[in-house]
């Protein structure tokens, strides 16, 4: 009876709503469109008294913008699609246009977010990095490995029975941990353990876009059915493994870098991508489940900050004292290509270690040609050269009006006639590398050299191909090609050479990683750092191959991938052992002991290398530099940050007041909060002035920044050195700061001035130099970024 009176209510009150909508949503004028799903934030406050629970303001708004009645089959419509209630106050559902429209406009509706959808950016590190087995007194003795502390993973799941996440050794679940493990299919919750804590999947948002999943190639549980998921968590925190190694490439002790830290696997990403209603839902359950770090190897795009869920979710984390990571994305080489970009999340760029997997060309003309491949099986014919043909030269059709498609190797593009016995050159671009080799397999050819294009450059990435193969450069690629052309009966081989270690230089910043300018606020230097991402090896589910093939039939406990999904849980590793190490240090504290202490130069002592040129890289790329674990333990100085500094800087990027509301749930306005001089003043450990050349900005100006010393107590002073920019000036007052304590906090300014610069209408010049304060013991470095623009 009680549910009846309240469903005759809810009609009562969704007829009292409709009747204030507009002709267009009358239930007797609503004409079909199609609806998608829509992420909506509420003002949590302003809920009426009439509904008891939030749910149920929610349900009745909906029945109300849709003109449904209850009487209505279609009434099922009006039901959410995920309850936020954490990081973000609001509901998901599934809405047309008009109807979104509408929603947006109603009282205690702040704003309604289309759901997008990102995807993936997809050892030796911890040796690398410095972390040792038996560290005495660095970070991870400090820290205890990263005992008891949670590590939210948002991915494709996990695979619980890999020796990396054992709980061997390791003491109960926190007591403060309040997550649990959701069973489901192929994964009974006796999948958790003392290492696994918790484990939750969430695929609302991707049902409501694309249909019923299919169960035969997806696992409806935090099981991982795509391996990207448990790699990314083993790098985090996976225990020791040794004599680990991928079909026997990079043999040696797999570990992550925090071995004792406990993980909370949360499945946000399915074979559609990862939306992100579903990303925000994990979001808000982590939190509420009490993790500490949250990692994040997902992106795609740039909107401003109260439009971006991931960026509206982090916020929340952060507010609650969670360090957040997240990958910058693979879209590199190209300017203003990062992503993940708000100021309260750090982004993480990738670099090479000093390891590499060499599998070279051999030329009929003799020349040798370096290139890469983790290739494991059966070699080509052992002292032999084999025909050589461009795939570009072998399409299907018999006229060649193709052989776009056939220099690809797409699908079905090569006529087995001209490649059947041959290695086959394929250009990269448009399908995965790996797939490429089997076209060309499937084809009858023996071999691929697989070449970059113009656009990837140089850089090279070693996969596990399922026909002998191998990757090279831009620049060789078309030496290749030119051979073939020039060549009678142009030949080659290809010699595999394993795994080789002590490579130089060492790190070198990956060719695919995302750059900047950040576009949204170019005063806020992306990416952060930047951390191993480039053949990192890792855990991998038993039941899938090592190349993402569905017809690789090869089984692995351990793979080797690439991108900055995979240098973003290295800093979400080191983030859970500084908090160990300092439970008092804020997100914000942590990221600047990763920043001021990380380094630019490589193992020659000069610049890093850009992979994709070979030329020296810039802070667009590595950002403050590599990361440096052992002197992130004591920074000396670290450039805090609260939360209401990022809703000043909010409001100094002159955003509205509701938009504000979307992203901090600060009801207060701009008008009354303390502002700063601008989004370049922001408290943040890199420093980004940006000049409009169009005759009427200022060329100078004023920055402040105040450091914390964290530092042994007792008086210490630190000096200021400067490297400006080219073509800058920067005054730096005062030029010495005192400390008697620690926690002590003082401030400095800087004065950057620039001389005017004649620019072509729309261009724009970067240049970049280094502030550094040492007190004889700690260098505590950031990066000046000073940006000249030109109008159009």
């Amino acid at each position: 009876m009680a549910s009846r009176l309240w469903f005759a209510f809810l009609f009562a009150a969704s007829l009292s709503l409709v009747s204030s909508l507009p002709p267009s949503l009358n239930p007797t004028t609503i004409i079909e469109e199609k609806r998608t799903n829509y992420i909506v934030r509420v003002q949590h406050d302003l809920k009426p008294s009439v509904f008891p629970t939030h749910q149920h303001w929610y349900e009745s708004t909906l029945l109300s913008v849709r003109g449904t009645r209850p009487s209505d089959p279609s009434i099922a419509t009006a039901s959410t699609i995920h309850v936020y209630s954490t990081v973000f106050h609001g509901f998901s559902a599934k809405l047309t246009a008009t109807e979104a429209q509408a929603l947006e406009s109603l009282p205690g509706v702040l704003a309604v977010l289309p759901d997008r959808v990102r995807h993936l950016h997809t050892t030796r590190s911890p040796q690398f990095l410095g972390l040792k087995i038996r560290d005495e007194s660095g970070l991870l003795a400090e820290s205890d490995f990263g005992a008891d502390l949670v590590i939210a993973v948002l991915d494709t799941g996990i695979s619980p029975e890999s020796l990396s996440f054992s709980d061997k050794g390791l003491g109960p679940v926190p007591a403060r941990w309040r997550g649990r493990c959701e069973a489901g299919r192929g994964f009974p919750a006796s999948s958790c353990n003392r290492k696994i804590v918790g484990a939750r999947f969430f695929c609302g948002g991707y049902e409501a876009m694309a249909g019923a999943m299919n169960q035969s190639v997806e696992f409806r549980s935090p099981r991982d059915s795509d391996g990207h998921g448990t790699h990314t968590a083993s790098i985090a925190a996976g225990r020791y493994v040794f004599e680990a190694s991928m079909l026997g490439f990079a043999r040696g002790v797999a570990a992550g870098m925090a071995p004792k830290a406990r993980i909370a696997a949360y499945k946000v990403c399915w074979t559609s991508g990862c939306f992100d209603s579903d990303i925000l839902s994990a979001f808000d359950q982590a939190v509420s489940d009490g993790a500490d770090v949250i990692s994040l190897s997902v992106g795609g795009g740039v909107v401003p900050y109260y439009l971006d869920a991931i960026a509206i979710g982090a916020f929340g984390a952060v507010e609650r004292g969670i360090f957040v990571s997240a990958s910058a994305g693979n879209e590199g080489p190209g300017e203003m290509t990062v992503t993940n970009v708000s100021p309260w999340i750090t982004t993480v760029g990738a670099g090479s270690m000093d390891r590499t997997f060499p599998a070279d060309v051999l030329l009929g003309n003799g020349r040798t040609i370096p290139g890469v491949s983790l290739y494991a099986g059966g070699g080509l014919p052992v002292g032999r050269l084999l025909p050589l043909v461009y795939a570009g030269n072998a399409p299907i059709s018999d006229d060649g009006s193709d052989g776009y498609s056939s220099s690809l190797c797409m699908e079905g593009s090569l006529n087995p006639r001209a490649v059947r016995g041959k290695i086959v050159l394929c250009d990269r671009g448009s399908n995965p590398r790996v797939e490429k080799g089997a076209v060309v397999g499937r084809a009858g050819g023996l071999g691929m050299i697989l070449a970059n294009g113009a656009s990837d450059g140089e850089g090279l990435v070693a996969d596990s191909h399922v026909i002998p193969a191998t990757s090279v450069g831009a620049t060789a690629g078309e030496y290749i090609r030119e051979y073939i052309n020039s060549a009678r009966k142009p030949t080659a081989t290809i010699v595999f050479r394993g795994t080789q270690l002590g490579v130089r230089p060492a790190p070198v910043l990956a060719s695919f990683s995302a750059r900047g300018p950040n576009p949204e606020t170019p005063e806020i230097l992306k990416p952060d750092v930047i951390a191993p991402g480039l053949n990192i090896l890792a855990a991998w589910p038993d039941g899938v191959g090592p190349s993402g093939v569905a017809s690789d039939r090869r089984r692995t406990r351990f793979n080797i991938l690439s991108g900055t999904s995979m240098a973003c849980p290295h800093v979400s590793g080191l983030a859970a052992l500084l908090k160990g190490a300092n439970p008092g240090w804020s997100p914000a504290a942590i990221r600047s002991a990763l920043m001021t202490t990380a380094y630019s130069m490589d193992s020659r002592n000069e610049t890093m290398l850009d992979e994709a040129t070979g030329n020296a890289s810039t802070v667009l790329g590595f950002g403050a530099g590599h990361v440096d674990p052992q002197r992130a333990l004591d920074p000396g100085l670290v450039y805090d940050l609260s939360v209401d500094d990022y809703v000043a800087f909010l409001c100094s990027s002159n955003y509205s007041d509701k938009s504000v509301l979307t992203v901090a749930r600060r009801t207060e306005s701009c008008g009354s909060h303390r502002r700063l001089g601008g989004p370049g003043d922001l408290n943040y450990p890199s420093i980004s002035a940006v000049f409009q050349m169009d005759g009427s900005g200022a060329l100078t100006k004023r920055v402040a920044r105040n450091v914390t010393n964290v530092g042994a107590g007792g008086r210490t002073v630190y000096r200021a050195t400067v490297r400006p920019p080219r073509g800058s000036t920067i005054r730096v007052v005062p030029e010495t700061l005192e400390f008697v304590r620690s926690g002590q906090t003082a401030r400095f300014e800087l004065t950057v001035g620039v001389s005017p610069v004649r620019m072509s209408p729309g261009s724009s010049r970067v240049e970049s130099g280094t502030l550094t304060w040492s007190d004889g013991r700690h260098v505590v470095s950031s990066p000046i970024v000073v940006t000249w623009q030109a109008p159009y």
